[in-house]
C-alpha cells in the first residue's frame, strides 16, 4: 500500500469530518448543512466553489499551476444518507431519527475532500480538475438533476470518475472492470380489476388473488425462458396488496417490484413481455389490467480506456495483486448518467467485514444498507491517493481523442 504521505498526515482531521457528516445524516436533496460545510473547507483551502448546482450540489475547482484551459477532468462523491434508523450507539452515530448514512456517502464525501485538500496544495499538473459533490443518489436521480442544471457544459470534462466503498472485499482491494458494474433500476405497479364478491360464492365476482399468482409465476418464465440465458435479468415482485376482510373476494390486487438489467435490450424484452402477460393473463379470467413501468437509473457501464486507465493508477496504490475485476451487481447507481454523459469509470473500494467498527456498533453485518453499517476511515487516505494519482497521471498523458458520431 502506497499513500501519499501529506494525505496520510490529514487523515485523521478528513475522518473527524467524516464522522461529522454522518452525526448528521441529510436526505436527497436536503443536504444544506453537508453542502455548506463541504463548501466551507473548500474555500478554506482556496478552491473556489460554485454552489446549487442540481439544488443542493456543488462543484469545486481546482486549476494546476501549469493549467493552459486545455485539459480537464471529474471527480465526483455522492453527499446523502438514506431514511432508515441507524442502530450503531457509537459516538458519531445519526443524531437525527429515522435518517443514516448506511451507504457511506459521508465516506466518499470525506475522500473527496481529501483530495481536494491535497490538489490545492499541490498544484504542479497541467489541467484543470472538476470535484462534484453531487446530492440525492439514493433514488432522486441528483447526477440526472446536476446534468440537466448545466453541469458538463459549465464544467467541461474530458472524463469523470467515481468510486463506491463496497463491503465483503478483502481489506485493501479496489476492483475496476470495463463494461456493465451495476444494473438499470427500474419499477412496476400493475392494478389487476376484477369484480368483489362473497368469499363463499366466488363464482358471482372475478378474484383478482389467483390471477395475480399466475401473473407472479409467468414473470419468472419470462426470466427463464424468453431471454438469453446468458444475459441477466431480474424480474422480483416485491409487493402484493389486495383485500379487507377474510370473507370478501376483493375487487382488486395490486403488485409492485422492480426490474433489473445490464443493457437497454433486455429491458425492453422484459418490460414488452410482462406488460403482454400481464394484459393477456386479466383478460384470460375476464378481468383487466393497469401496467405502469417507471425506467429510473440506467445501467452504469465503464468505458474501456477510462477503466484501464482507473486500474493501472489504483494499482500504483493498493498494488497489482489487489486490484481485482468488479463482480457486476444487480444493485443500481446513478453515476450512471453522467458515464452516458461522458467517458468514464467507477470503482469500488474494499470496505472490509466491518471489524474496523468502533464499540458500540449494532447487531449484524456492516453492509450496505444495514443499520449497523459504519465507513471504515482507513479508506479516505486510499481513495484520496488514487485520486491525486489519478489526475496527475491523466494530464502527463496525450488528450484522448473525441468519439466521432455520425
Amino acid at each position: 500500500m502506497t499513500i501519499i504521505e501529506s494525505i496520510a498526515a490529514e487523515a485523521a482531521a478528513i475522518a473527524e469530518i467524516r464522522r461529522d457528516i454522518h452525526a448528521h445524516p441529510e436526505l436527497g436533496f436536503e443536504e444544506v448543512r453537508t453542502s455548506a460545510l463541504v463548501a466551507q473547507k473548500l474555500e478554506e483551502w482556496g478552491i473556489p466553489v460554485h454552489r446549487g448546482i442540481g439544488r443542493t450540489g456543488l462543484v469545486g475547482v481546482v486549476r494546476g499551476l501549469r493549467d493552459t484551459g486545455r485539459r480537464t477532468i471529474g471527480l465526483r462523491a455522492d453527499m446523502d444518507a438514506l431514511p432508515m434508523q441507524e442502530f450503531n450507539t457509537f459516538g458519531h452515530a445519526s443524531r437525527y431519527p429515522g435518517r443514516m448514512h448506511a451507504c457511506g456517502h459521508d465516506g466518499h464525501t470525506a475522500i473527496l475532500l481529501a483530495t481536494a485538500q491535497h490538489l490545492s496544495r499541490h498544484r504542479d499538473f497541467d489541467g484543470t480538475v472538476y470535484l462534484v459533490f453531487q446530492p440525492a443518489e439514493e433514488g432522486g436521480g441528483g447526477a440526472r438533476v446536476m446534468i440537466e442544471d448545466g453541469l458538463f457544459e459549465r464544467f467541461p470534462m474530458e472524463a469523470v470518475f467515481g468510486l463506491h466503498n463496497w463491503p465483503g472485499m478483502r481489506a485493501g482491494q479496489m476492483a475496476v472492470s470495463a463494461g456493465p458494474v451495476m444494473a438499470s433500476s427500474n419499477e412496476f405497479k400493475i392494478t389487476i380489476r376484477g369484480k368483489g364478491s362473497h368469499a363463499a360464492m366466488p363464482h358471482m365476482g372475478i378474484d383478482p388473488v389467483p390471477i395475480a399468482c399466475q401473473m407472479v409465476q409467468a414473470f419468472q418464465n419470462i426470466v427463464s425462458r424468453n431471454k438469453k440465458p446468458g444475459d441477466a435479468g431480474v424480474i422480483s415482485v416485491t409487493m402484493i396488496h389486495t383485500g379487507e376482510a377474510t370473507n370478501v373476494v376483493p375487487d382488486h390486487c395490486v403488485l409492485e417490484g422492480t426490474v433489473r438489467t445490464f443493457t437497454t435490450e433486455v429491458l425492453d424484452l422484459l418490460e414488452a413481455r410482462m406488460r403482454t402477460v400481464a394484459e393477456h393473463t386479466c383478460a384470460a379470467f375476464g378481468a383487466s389490467c393497469e401496467f405502469v413501468f417507471d425506467r429510473n437509473y440506467p445501467p452504469t457501464v465503464n468505458h474501456p480506456r477510462e477503466a484501464a486507465f482507473l486500474r493501472r493508477v489504483a494499482a500504483e496504490v493498493v498494488g497489482a495483486d489487489n486490484i481485482v475485476e468488479q463482480d457486476p451487481t444487480m444493485g443500481a447507481e446513478d453515476f450512471s448518467y453522467m458515464l452516458q454523459a461522458r467517458p468514464g469509470a467507477y470503482a469500488f473500494l474494499s470496505n472490509g467485514d466491518g471489524s474496523h467498527r468502533d464499540s458500540g456498533h449494532g447487531m449484524g453485518p456492516c453492509m450496505l444498507h444495514n443499520p449497523s453499517y459504519d465507513f471504515d476511515d482507513a479508506l479516505i487516505p486510499v481513495g484520496a491517493s488514487c485520486w491525486v494519482k489519478l489526475v496527475e497521471a491523466w494530464f502527463r498523458e496525450p488528450a484522448p481523442v473525441p468519439a466521432v458520431t455520425a
